[in-house]
């Protein structure tokens, strides 16, 4: 029965990695939902007097609550599926699939900055979860 302790190295280092997204989510939505202002046009390359209208405070508010679930979900995945390694892989395989595709999709609409700090650690740790 494979399990977390019997995973290879290359395999152990992306749960690690995985979790590390799971935190990360968690951070830019709290950014997102409740940071500064000067925090958030740094952050997302957005200006500042865009970041304070009202229908961007609920944007970034809106697209917090995502990126905290996704978050949630990869902690929680983990936590419950422990025990079932083979099915906690499969479960973080799709979900950082998901956060892949997102990820692209909004270093092209967005800022290309994303791909580096959301697509990049998440496919990476997709490929070694997948070895």
């Amino acid at each position: 029965m494979n399990t977390v302790l019997s995973a290879n190295g290359l395999v152990l280092t992306g749960i690690i990695l995985t979790v590390l997204v799971a935190i990360e989510h968690i951070a830019i939505a709290w950014l997102e939902m409740f940071g500064q202002p000067e925090k958030q046009a740094k952050a997302f390359s957005m200006s500042l007097d865009f970041i304070k209208q009202p229908e961007a405070k609920i944007s970034m508010a809106n697209q917090g609550i995502y990126n905290f679930m996704l978050g949630v979900l990869l902690i929680a995945i983990y936590a419950t599926l422990l025990a079932h390694f083979q099915i906690m892989l499969l479960m973080w395989r799709l979900v950082l699939g998901f956060i892949v595709i997102v990820a692209a999709y909004g270093g092209f609409t967005a800022s290309k900055k994303i791909w580096l700090v959301q697509l990049l650690p998440a496919a990476i740790a997709l490929v070694l979860i997948s070895l």
